[in-house]
């Protein structure tokens, strides 16, 4: 099945029901979504483009980002979208690697790939052949695709090197999106979501499930994340809901209070893709209210891993209710989660191993990586390279990257967990945990600190001899005015471990 059927199932239904907008104006209804998406399948078809070729897609959100998945879905291609703050030369290179045909873009990114001499054909989706694309004669309707083709090749963020080509069927698509249903959040038509996020990344990907439940699709005017625009928007339209990075979410809450903005029209903030500190989403629940839903998901199984309910994130009553929220919840309905040894073989209840992933949101494997494949799957499992924990009670609880893992004197410390209790103190307001050589212990604990005002040393340190074992608390600080982050908000510990080998500190 081909995931564009969906969309052509809902203008069917609900063709003259509002379904994109740009900021708060309507700029198209499910039928024209759908007539749009068909002359663009045409279109491709005609420039020589069928089911199987890769389409890249860079550009920053906009309502033509849409229009493009769709088109290419249609024409029963496959579609790369590419994160709108790679450099050229970055986008490139996932285009050859993905040997995409053509790439759709927007003005300024266009540019950028004009310079880097990209062989696939660019097209500026405001220029002409775009605009006579719009015009061409429509398909019927999507092509027909087996469950298991190719839909969307993602790129992996690439922090340990170049990175990785996931392949996401349209299997996969229908799972998340059926899953999230279940195990995340309802949708209706009633209801707005928020491209507040990339939609190369995980707001994309939630695109199908509010096509399929006829929900409303609103790209931001300003292309990309703004607190002062999400608001005025979830007052304007009512029911809007977004996926948002933890960055997003604490950003947000800090706008909020300043504005004095309590969540007025704000239905739904489903927040993953990096770690989110109790204390963070603490805060954000006393400002907007219960509208938090956390998702926790890789590239290699996409949204779908695990899920802490509303319910759960704004619970207080629960004799372990702090613990649960610095947990990533219980599995989603799609798929198995085991806790494994180095072999795969199940853990104990709360003891440490490998995260583990089988079920309809695993990828096939790496675009032309048989190697990185068979190291990563293995028996039928998605190996996460997460270190966690999971509780009699099914709650899974990461502790940290294998890599990241700080081994001093023979004994694990947990990066994570040194991290969660610095940013309980007052003047810490971002941090990194990384481990140093040493030549007695191995490693020792280091942290790099964003502060509000000038770094206190012995009161880091006797905070952190309150909260945690002597042992864990770091041994150094370095205050750094930020931290180094890709393109995707994540911290990048190998550039904090590189600045620690050349000496530089903070």
């Amino acid at each position: 099945m081909n995931i564009g059927q969906w969309l052509m199932r809902t203008a069917q239904m609900r063709g003259g029901e509002a379904a994109i907008y740009l900021g708060a104006e309507p700029v198209a209804d499910y039928a024209g979504f759908h007539d749009r998406a068909a002359r663009l399948a045409g279109w491709l078809g005609a420039q020589g483009i069928g089911p199987g070729d890769r389409v890249g897609i860079f550009m920053k959100n906009c309502p033509e980002f849409l229009i493009a998945f769709y088109g290419v879905w249609y024409a029963g291609a496959v579609a790369v979208p590419i994160n709108a703050k790679l450099h050229g030369r970055e986008a490139a290179w996932i285009l050859g690697h993905s040997g995409a045909k053509m790439c759709f873009a927007t003005p300024d990114l266009a540019g950028a790939l004009d310079e880097a001499d990209v062989e696939a054909a660019v097209v500026d989706v405001t220029g002409g052949a775009f605009a006579g694309a719009m015009e061409a004669e429509p398909v019927a309707g999507p092509a027909p695709r087996e469950l298991d083709d190719l839909a969307w090749l993602f790129y992996t963020s690439g922090t340990t090197g170049r990175p990785k080509g996931v392949m996401i069927t349209h299997r996969m698509l229908i799972a998340t999106s059926l899953t999230y249903l279940a195990s995340v959040d309802p949708v209706t038509p009633a209801d707005a979501t928020l491209y507040a996020a990339p939609m190369s990344h995980g707001a994309g990907l939630y695109a199908p499930v509010h096509v399929l439940m006829g929900a409303r699709h609103v790209c931001p005017a300003s292309g990309g994340f703004e607190p002062g625009e999400i608001f005025d928007l979830a007052k304007r339209l009512g029911n809007l809901h977004l996926f948002a990075a933890p960055t997003m979410v604490k950003r947000m809450t800090q706008a909020a209070k300043a504005a004095g903005y309590g969540g007025e029209g704000l239905r739904s903030v489903v927040y993953g893709g990096g770690p989110m500190y109790v204390a963070d989403i603490v805060e954000a629940v006393e400002v907007f209210g219960p509208v938090f839903v956390q998702i926790y998901g890789q590239g290699e199984a996409p949204m779908g891993i695990s899920a802490l309910s509303r319910e759960e994130v704004a619970d207080r009553t629960h004799p372990r209710w702090r613990e649960r929220l610095g947990s990533v919840g219980r599995a989603q309905a799609g798929v198995e989660v085991r806790i494994g040894d180095a072999e795969g073989a199940p853990r104990a209840v709360g003891e440490p191993g490998e995260i583990m992933v089988r079920g309809d949101v695993v990828m096939r494997g790496y675009w032309e990586n048989p190697e990185g494949t068979a190291k990563t799957l293995k028996d039928g499992w998605l190996m996460t390279g997460d270190i966690g924990t999971m509780d009699a009670d099914g709650f899974v609880t990461l502790q940290d990257r294998s890599k990241d893992v700080i081994i001093s004197g023979g004994t694990n410390i947990y990066p994570r967990e040194v991290e969660e209790c610095l940013l309980m103190h007052g003047t810490v307001s971002e941090v990194s945990v990384v481990g140093r050589p040493d030549p007695e212990w191995g490693e020792d604990v280091v942290a790099f600190v964003v502060c509000e005002g000038a770094l206190d040393e012995a009161a880091l340190d006797a905070h952190c001899r309150e909260h945690i074992a002597r042992f864990k608390r770091p041994k150094a600080y370095f205050a750094v005015p930020d931290l180094p982050k890709n393109n995707y908000g994540k911290v990048l510990k190998t550039e904090l471990r590189k600045r620690l080998e050349e000496g530089a500190g903070g």
